[in-house]
C-alpha cells in the first residue's frame, strides 16, 4: 500500500511558516524589510499586546499593482531575483518569497497598497491561506499590512509565546536592527496606542543618540577603514562603558544585520586589556563588501553570512578597531616615531638645571637640654622626677631572687609566670578570626588557609538585588518615601522594558511617578536602600531581564 502523499498547501504553509515566523518579532521583521526593499523614506509599526494581537506596518514605498498585490501571498513569489545567479548579486533584505505567504497561512492579514500612477489602491483580506475579499479603495501610495491574531490555528503555537514583555522585548530589538540599518529611512512605533520611537531621517551617530539615548553619544569612538576587500565604517563604545550584557552589539553586513561569533571575537581581541572581567564592548559596525563574496541563504531569518575569506575580515576588523581605540586615545599606544626634542620645552633645551640649596645647622642638637625647656607651659599634674635608670632595677635582685641547690625536688616545684602569661597564645580554640577593612572598600576576613576579599559595595548592591527579586515573587515589601523625587536616565528600550515590569517593581517598594521616554521619576524606594544606589540596581535589574534569566519566574 502506498504511504507517501503530498500535503495540502494550507498544511505544507504551516509548517513552512514554523521556520519563518518563530514570534510576533519575527512578522515585525519580514515586513519592515519588504517595507525597506519598496523604498519608503518613512516606516510607522504598529503592535498591540505584543504583536498577538496586530503587527501593521505602514510605508510610503512604491506600492503594488492588482496582480502583484495578489501574487505577493503566493510561495516562491517575489520580485527580488529571476535567477539561482542572482542570489550572489542581492541587494535586497528578500529573497525566497516566503515571508507573506508563511503569515497569511497562520494569521488574518489585511493588504492594503497602492502604485504612485493608480489612480485607486488594491485590498484584501486572507484567512490561513484563502483569499476572503479583494476590492478597490482609496488610499495613500505606499502599502500597508496588518497581521491579526497570530497562530489563530495553531494554538500550541500560540501557548509557546512568552509573557507580553518578553515578546515586545523582541520587537524592539528587530525594530532597533532595521532602523540602525536605516538611518536614511524615518520611523515611527506605537505599542498599544503610545508613541515609543519616533526617530527622524540623519546620520548614524544621531541615529544611535535617537535610539540609545543623548548619553549615548559622549560613548561613541568612529571607526572608518577602507580596503579593496572590505570597508568597515560605525562606532564602538569606549571600554568605561562596557555592560555585562551583548544589549549593543550590532554586525551588519551590506545594511543587513547579521549575528557572527568569529567577527565579534575580532572586535573582542581588540579590546583585550581595556574591559572589566565579564564585561562586553559595544559597538555598531557595518562592512560593505562584493556580494559575490557572501552567502546569505544559509539560515531562514538570514542573520548568518559565509565569507569567503573570513579570516582576512577578522585581521582587518580588529586593526581598524585597535587603531581608533589607539587614536582617540582610548587604548596606551607608543609612538615609535615622535620626535624626542618634543618632550623638552624649546626655552630650556641650553640652560643646565640648577641644583636645589641645602641650608644645614650644624649647631642645632636636639638633645641639648637648652633646647627642651619649655618655660611658659604649665603643666597641672606634676609627676616626680625619677631618679637615674639604675634606681629602677635597685631591689629587684632581692624581690625575685631565686636560690638554686643541688637537689632536683627544688627544681621541679619551681614556678615560672611566664608559663601562665603564654600558656593560651596557641590555643587556637580561643583564637578569634580578625576582621579587616582595606581603603574603606574591601572587608578582608581569614578563611582557614587563605584570606576572603569582598568588595563592600557591590556585596551590598547584590544583597539588596536578591531582595528585590525575592519580594516580586513573595509580593511583601515596604516603601520608603522621598523627599524629592528621583530622576533617572535610561535609553528607551530600557524605559520600555521597565515600564512593562512597573507592577512587580512595585511589588518590592519602588513607587514610579512617570515615565517618559528617557526618564523615569521614582518617588519611593525600598528600605534599607539608599537612594544613590537605585541607578545601579535598577541597571542590573534591566541587564538580567535582557538576558531573559527571570522568565520563569513571571
Amino acid at each position: 500500500m502506498d504511504i507517501i502523499q503530498l500535503l495540502p498547501d494550507h498544511v505544507a504553509n504551516q509548517i513552512a511558516a514554523g521556520e519563518v515566523v518563530q514570534r510576533p518579532a519575527s512578522v515585525v521583521k519580514e515586513l519592515l524589510e519588504n517595507a525597506i526593499d519598496a523604498g519608503a523614506s518613512q516606516i510607522k509599526l504598529i503592535i498591540k499586546d505584543a504583536g498577538k494581537t496586530l503587527v501593521q506596518v505602514i510605508d510610503d514605498g512604491a506600492g503594488m499593482s492588482v496582480t502583484d498585490a495578489r501574487l505577493c501571498f503566493e510561495r516562491h513569489a517575489t520580485s527580488k531575483i529571476k535567477s539561482a545567479e542572482d542570489l550572489f548579486q542581492l541587494h535586497t533584505k528578500g529573497f525566497r518569497g516566503e515571508a507573506l505567504a508563511s503569515i497569511a497561512a497562520i494569521a488574518h492579514v489585511e493588504l492594503r497598497t497602492k502604485t504612485e500612477n493608480a489612480e485607486v489602491g488594491t485590498s484584501i483580506k486572507m484567512e490561513g491561506s484563502e483569499v476572503i475579499s479583494q476590492e478597490v479603495v482609496a488610499t495613500p501610495k505606499g502599502t500597508s499590512i496588518a497581521v491579526k491574531n497570530l497562530f489563530y490555528n495553531i494554538p500550541a503555537r500560540r501557548n509557546f509565546l512568552k509573557s507580553n514583555p518578553v515578546e515586545t522585548r523582541h520587537i524592539i530589538d528587530e525594530f532597533h536592527r532595521v532602523a540602525l540599518a536605516h538611518p536614511s529611512v524615518g520611523f515611527v512605533m506605537l505599542n498599544n496606542g503610545a508613541e515609543v520611537f519616533h526617530l527622524p531621517i540623519s546620520s548614524l551617530r544621531q541615529r544611535i543618540v535617537h535610539v540609545f539615548g543623548a548619553k549615548t553619544n559622549e560613548k561613541l569612538v568612529p571607526v572608518q577603514e577602507t580596503t579593496e576587500i572590505v570597508s568597515i565604517s560605525g562606532f564602538v563604545l569606549k571600554p568605561e562603558f562596557a555592560k555585562k550584557s551583548r544589549g549593543e552589539q550590532y554586525f551588519f553586513v551590506n545594511d543587513r544585520f547579521i549575528k557572527s561569533g568569529y567577527l565579534h571575537h575580532s572586535v573582542l581581541s581588540a579590546f583585550e586589556g581595556l574591559l572589566r572581567d565579564s564585561a562586553q564592548p559595544g559597538y555598531f559596525l557595518f562592512l560593505k563588501v562584493d556580494p559575490k563574496t557572501i552567502d546569505i541563504n544559509i539560515h531562514p531569518t538570514k542573520t548568518e553570512v559565509k565569507f569567503e575569506d573570513e579570516h582576512a575580515l577578522y585581521a582587518m576588523l580588529r586593526s581598524s578597531v585597535k587603531h581608533s581605540l589607539g587614536q582617540f586615545s582610548v587604548a596606551p599606544v607608543l609612538d615609535f616615531e615622535r620626535d624626542k626634542n618634543l618632550d623638552t620645552p624649546y626655552e630650556h633645551q641650553k640652560k643646565s638645571p640648577n641644583m636645589p640649596n641645602i641650608e644645614v645647622d650644624r649647631n642645632f642638637n636636639p638633645f641639648q637640654e637648652e633646647g627642651r625647656q619649655q618655660k611658659n607651659i604649665h603643666f597641672p599634674f606634676q609627676r616626680e622626677k625619677t631618679p637615674s635608670w639604675e634606681s629602677l632595677y635597685s631591689g629587684l635582685e632581692k624581690e625575685h631572687k631565686v636560690t638554686f641547690s643541688d637537689s632536683e625536688t627544688q627544681l621541679d616545684t619551681m614556678e615560672f609566670e611566664s608559663e601562665e602569661l603564654t600558656g593560651f597564645l596557641f590555643n587556637e580554640e580561643d583564637s578569634k578570626a580578625i576582621t579587616f577593612q582595606l581603603h574603606t572598600k574591601y572587608i578582608l576576613t581569614p578563611i582557614k588557609n587563605a584570606f576572603l576579599v569582598i568588595h563592600q559595595q557591590l556585596a551590598h548592591e547584590r544583597i539588596l538585588y536578591e531582595e528585590l527579586l525575592r519580594n516580586i515573587t513573595v509580593k511583601e515589601a515596604v516603601s520608603q518615601q522621598l523627599l524629592f523625587p528621583l530622576e533617572l536616565g535610561f535609553s528607551k528600550k530600557e524605559v520600555v522594558l521597565l515600564e512593562e515590569y512597573k507592577e512587580q517593581l512595585q511589588d518590592t517598594g519602588f513607587v514610579f511617578e512617570s515615565f517618559s521616554k528617557e526618564l523615569i521619576t521614582i518617588s519611593g524606594i525600598p528600605v534599607n536602600v539608599n537612594d544613590s544606589e537605585i541607578k545601579a540596581i535598577l541597571d542590573q535589574l534591566i541587564s538580567d531581564l535582557q538576558n531573559e534569566l527571570p522568565d520563569a519566574g513571571y
